[in-house]
């Protein structure tokens, strides 16, 4: 009986170390086959771009726009006043509605990339349904005169790589990001910018937003920007901190 007894304790033992690995293993691959923040192991496969090159003393913020037309003009005032530019990512929809506020944008020279057409996940659509929502938004964009547009932000940034790969195809360059204060819940403008301040460095991409629901980031944009340039970092679009990274796709750190 005490040698049945010791067996039994090691199988016990076996199966509580057996158990947590075979649930993080799952995890693990769950998060393979469904999220960008997973790193896949092909180099030759598409990335999306979270941050540019380390090396160099440039961040880029990006604004979502997918409703609403009260915060964008704020928005604007103060990356004039502070003499900033941005990359401003507006769905389909959004630009149709409101080419005024769209030309306004490109008029303070701001970078204008989109958030496919119908801001809805892509996870939860077919993949013909991204490609359609894809050219659909390049067409709209086309038809307001901004042909050029060609960074893609897909809606709440859930990609994968079949997503990745229906926008590479189609010749966009999939942008994400590395830094972001969740500005859309409205935390209060200083822990906007306090994690603004924290937690960029060189390189990175800050996620904001300029649809109605934000109502504290054109105040929290106020110590921002100057806090930024302090640490003597340059703003520049997205282009410019793809530029900047002297065309080396090692340098960049991608969610692939």
């Amino acid at each position: 009986m005490r040698k049945l007894y010791v067996v039994d304790m090691k199988k016990s033992k076996k199966l509580l170390f057996i158990v947590p690995i075979a649930f993080f293993v799952a995890l693990f691959l769950f998060l393979e086959s469904n999220y960008s923040f997973t790193v896949f192991s092909n180099q030759d496969e598409p990335k999306a771009l979270s941050a540019g090159n380390k090396k160099h003393a440039s961040v880029a913020l990006t604004f979502n726009i997918s409703y609403g037309t009260e915060q964008v003009e704020p928005i604007l005032e103060q990356l004039k006043a502070k003499e900033a530019l941005a990359t401003f990512f507006v769905s389909g929809e959004w630009a149709e509605r409101h080419p005024d506020l769209l030309e306004k944008i490109a008029e303070d020279k701001h970078e204008i990339g989109m958030l496919g057409y119908q801001y809805k996940s892509y996870l939860e659509q077919e993949e013909e349904q991204v490609r359609s929502d894809i050219a659909k938004a390049k067409e709209t964009f086309t038809k307001l005169g901004y042909e050029d547009v060609y960074l893609l932000r897909p809606p709440n940034g859930h990609i994968n790589k079949a997503i990745l790969s229906i926008a590479e195809n189609q010749g966009m360059k999939v942008i994400h990001w590395s830094v972001n204060p969740n500005d859309w819940k409205n935390p209060g403008t200083k822990a906007i910018t306090d994690h603004v301040l924290k937690n960029t460095e060189k390189g990175d991409i800050v996620l904001l937003h300029a649809s109605d629901s934000v109502k504290q980031t054109d105040k929290a944009l106020e110590a921002i920007i100057p806090e930024l340039k302090n640490k003597n970092l340059d703003i520049v679009t997205i282009s410019q901190l793809i530029t900047n990274a002297d065309g080396s796709q090692s340098e960049l750190k991608s969610n692939k």
